[in-house]
């Protein structure tokens, strides 16, 4: 295929060449013709002989019409303009007639159109491609799919036979269509079971015993008031964050590994998810959510743009160094930012366009390299996150380099000293001001990615970095075997692309590097690295590139042009803790400072890095082999996407242009689609049941108005009490519904008529995903850690780079916190609760699919995890009753199910506890579709 890929690139330049100097030719002599071509003569007869019949109005193979000047200028299915008038070298119509693909060769049955005919249509694209009568038509590029059109607020259907009670708008959107089938909503649900429904939806944990009772009592007093003081209550329960932040990572694919081949963990990912939890938390308006996870590093939300990196990616070291795989790889990972913003906020499978023009919706594949020209300053890897002056990881971080700071003052009079900081080793030394500075090692073989020199202005400018115009020389300059230069070790690089040296041991000389500055520089650091982004882009292997100790001695050059020794590593590492024993103690109390740092303060994480953006074209049929015409970054044209911006454009400030565009009122998507999936987590069911889908492959909205009153409504308000975008007000309004707040009991009329509950005759039960059925059965025994936020806890092991994850504790006592904070993982089972459709984080899963399986009943009655934690809910019940058995099992209905046993429960259950066995009711209990099941 490479081969192929290279032979037709090869005829794609010649040929472009070629087409080039004709049209030179015609535009600059018209040497050799007398007259321009006319259209009616020339042209029209070879389209209407050779053409027409498969590309005119009545039939376009692959989308392509030749009969219209505007049709051909906007391209067929492959997107690309089969007509560009003034350049043939351009046009698709001259790579199809002249056979220069077989696959694309036209016409495709017969022999090549003659010589004569293909300079002709080539002459008349030149000459501007007049065409009588066409000459100021327009392609207009419209849709009618209701999705695409502007949302306006309908009315609220009056209903008159509920004239003595205020509906809310969404119970009379829906009482007015369940009308349409003669049906209406089902009796209100028992109080006991409404107060878990609410509890799990709203934070994805169920009421404790205590609680459910206290509400029971508060509603027979005063339904209404009790059942919004417990929305209330929830609405504010730092565990709402977190169950909404779950549904959130499901579409957007947020795993902690990369899902390669090597299934690399992501070092430092889940300051992401904690970023996810936190924005629920505060209500954070959702176009500011929006916002940051395309442009945080503009907007003091830097960990927000892991969102951009979520999905799966190849690592370089995967890749290889072939340029076509490092090309294809690229684009790859940008088709995976594609995919994300696609399905998580617009709704709209953009990704189809990557090859040729969207088969649905009006999606070009123009418009998908325009948006992939918007993120070209995006790479999958880690950064040190910009976070905001009140975040709690940057206000912690002040914190210890305070105290870090307070240590360096002690050793800092006697001389210098090294640190170690995982990625590099920083040597600290007496300020010096220089002009040049030369470091010489004193071993044969080495590995550096770079040597940076820093001074005591600016924590983190390299001095040495290249682009500061610092000039490298030194010894070998071509490193081992002449591919690893020089030049690696100031390009402002990390990885794998360093400066190697292989020197004969036995032999004097050793490697050096010297440093010339454009100006004077004050210096008082050195860093060495050998693979600094390997150490902060991954972690949990049992081998990973190692920096050994490497001796060096620094010299600085003076006025006179001569060289004055100035320190070394050997000075500080072994002489002056010699001579001053005491500076150890300071050395490890900075060490276990750098360590908590890493662990509590801001720290690179795997949120995405920036490269300086390039130039995007076309992808012809998504190739990186077969560049096209040059896009601007923009978003699809058939939403008003020009964002005013050109390639000269930072990525900073197409993403800031390209998330004002998408969060925009006027944008008729990301409302609607945000409405949609909150109502999905709400009712079981989107009002589109396709989430990530509201193009014309996606289904129909069963209630278009509601969805757009809704959608209208999430960006403004009619009420001067709610928010803009406030996530919280919405779910608050669908929860204090009438329609959530109903029995899910069925009845005849309304299965005979509605069979799925889409059109809300009663709250559709449904099964509750392994999140919560975990964190119930740690709730019931009282284990559960409810701390947070905060690195995920392990249950794998560690692994060699290219070997598979195994779990080897998924049930001991340090992974009883909640399972959103369980180590996410792509393609590993975690042995449990997997198989309880939890998502493999490769595809998006706007909605997750619902199986039922023998393993699922074997997993919850014999996993370590659920025999540990049946007995110890066993042993709670038991302590809590003071030993007494009957009442133990009633207290094990209540802990597990939040209710008392009928009196069948009770003898039966009593006949297996006499035993000896009440973990095994626990069990049975954990079992029961009850546990596992929304009521």
């Amino acid at each position: 295929m490479g081969g192929r890929t290279m032979r037709l690139q090869s005829r794609w330049n010649r040929w472009t060449i070629a087409t080039s100097l004709v049209a030179l030719a015609i535009s600059t002599t018209n040497i050799g013709w007398a007259e321009k071509v006319d259209y009616e003569n020339d042209i029209a007869p070879i389209f209407e002989d050779r053409c027409v019949y498969c590309h005119g109005e009545d039939e376009q193979e692959s989308g392509l019409r030749l009969d219209s000047r505007p049709h051909m200028m906007r391209g067929g299915d492959s997107g690309l303009p089969a007509l560009v008038p003034g350049h043939p070298e351009k046009s698709l119509v001259m790579d199809v007639i002249r056979h220069l693909d077989e696959d694309m060769a036209m016409p495709p049955d017969d022999d090549q159109l003659p010589d004569e005919e293909i300079e002709t249509i080539a002459r008349w694209i030149a000459e501007g491609a007049d065409w009588p009568g066409q000459m100021d038509a327009v392609f207009e590029n419209e849709s009618d799919h209701w999705a695409f059109q502007p949302i306006v607020r309908p009315d609220v259907p009056p209903l008159s036979n509920n004239e003595d009670k205020t509906l809310q708008p969404v119970d009379a959107f829906l009482l007015s269509r369940l009308a349409e089938d003669d049906l209406a909503y089902s009796d209100a649900a028992d109080p006991r079971q409404l107060i878990r429904r609410l509890s799990i939806v709203l934070t994805g944990l169920p009421p404790s015993p205590e609680e459910a009772e206290a509400f029971v009592d508060d509603f027979s007093r005063d339904g209404d008031l009790a059942y919004e003081q417990a929305v209330d209550r929830l609405l504010q329960s730092p565990h709402f964050g977190e169950r909404w932040a779950q549904h959130w990572l499901d579409v957007i694919r947020w795993a902690e590994t990369n899902g390669s081949e090597a299934n690399l963990y992501r070092k430092n990912a889940w300051v992401y998810r904690d970023y996810v939890v936190r924005s629920f938390n505060e209500d954070k308006p959702y176009d500011q959510f929006v916002q940051e996870q395309i442009a945080g590093d503009s907007m003091g939300a830097g960990e927000a743009t892991g969102y951009l990196v979520s999905g799966p990616h190849v690592p370089a070291a995967t890749v290889g160094r072939e340029p076509t795989a490092i090309r294809q790889a690229r684009a790859d990972r940008l088709d995976e930012i594609m995919q994300t913003v696609g399905a998580s906020v617009m709704g709209v499978t953009v990704g189809c366009a990557r090859c040729h023009n969207h088969k649905f919706d009006p999606i070009s594949i123009q418009d998908y390299y325009s948006m992939t020209a918007v993120f070209q300053d995006v790479e999958f890897g880690s950064r040190q996150p910009e976070f905001s002056a009140d975040h709690p990881l940057r206000k912690r971080g002040q914190e210890i380099w305070k105290q870090i700071q307070s240590e360096r003052a002690k050793l800092r009079e006697a001389g210098g000293w090294e640190e170690d900081w995982g990625a590099y080793r920083e040597l600290h030394f007496p300020v010096a001001t220089i002009t040049a500075v030369r470091i010489r090692f004193k071993t044969p073989n080495l590995g550096l990615d770079e040597l940076e020199v820093l001074g005591p202005h600016g924590l983190n400018r390299n001095l040495a970095d290249s682009r500061e115009g610092t000039i490298v020389t030194g010894f070998p300059e071509e490193g081992t075997d002449g591919r690893n230069p020089i030049e690696r070790v100031n390009d402002g690089e990390y990885g794998t692309m360093a400066w190697r040296t292989k020197l004969d041991a036995k032999k004097e000389e050793r490697p050096w590097v010297q440093f010339n500055f454009q100006s004077p520089q004050t210096i008082n650091r050195l860093r060495l690295s050998n693979n600094r982004e390997y150490f902060y882009d991954t972690d949990y292997l049992n081998k990973k590139p190692f920096l050994p100790k490497y001796q060096f001695d620094m010299d600085i050059m003076q006025d006179d042009g001569t060289w004055q020794p100035w320190t070394g590593t050997w000075a500080v590492n072994d002489k002056l803790l010699k001579n001053n024993p005491q500076r150890k103690q300071t050395l490890n109390s900075i060490q276990k400072l750098i360590d908590q740092l890493s662990e509590e303060g801001p720290q690179p994480s795997f949120v995405g890095r920036f490269i300086e953006p390039v130039v995007t074209r076309v992808l012809l049929r998504g190739s990186p082999e077969s560049p096209h015409d040059e896009v601007m970054p923009a978003a699809p044209e058939i939403f008003d996407g020009d964002l005013g911006l050109d390639s000269s454009a930072s990525g900073p400030e197409r993403r800031r242009e390209f998330a004002r565009w998408l969060t925009s009122p006027e944008n008729p998507l990301t409302a609607r689609v945000m409405v949609n999936r909150v109502w999905h987590h709400i009712f079981g069911t989107g009002i589109v049941p396709t989430t990530s889908d509201f193009g014309r492959a996606g289904a129909l909205p069963t209630h278009p108005e509601l969805l757009d009153w809704l959608s209208a409504e999430f960006v403004s308000p009619a009420s001067a009490d709610t928010s803009a975008w406030s996530v919280k007000s919405l779910i608050r309004m669908l929860v204090m519904s009438e329609a959530f707040r109903q029995s899910s009991s069925p009845n005849e009329k309304g299965l005979e008529r509605d069979a799925g509950s889409a059109l809300l005759w009663r709250f559709p039960p449904r099964r509750m995903e392994a999140e919560v059925i975990r964190d119930s059965i740690l709730m019931a025994s009282g284990s559960i850690d409810l701390k947070i936020g905060g690195r995920s806890y392990r249950i794998h092991n560690e692994k060699a780079t290219y070997a598979q994850w195994q779990v080897v504790n998924n049930h001991g006592p340090e992974t009883w916190r909640r399972m959103l904070y369980q180590e996410r993982m792509r393609r590993v089972d975690d042995q449990i609760f997997t198989a309880f459709d939890f998502p493999d984080c490769g595809q998006v899963r706007a909605k997750r699919p619902v199986s039922t399986t023998p393993l699922q009943a074997l997993n919850l009655m014999n996993s370590d995890f659920v025999l540990e934690q049946s007995d110890r809910i066993a042993t709670r019940a038991l302590r809590e009753s003071n030993d007494e058995l009957d009442i133990a099992i009633e207290r094990c209905f209540e802990l597990l199910l939040g209710r008392s046993p009928t009196e069948t429960e009770r003898a039966a259950c009593s006949q297996v506890a006499q035993d000896g066995n009440l973990a095994l009711v626990c069990r049975a209990l954990i079992n029961s579709n009850e546990l596992a099941f929304l009521p």
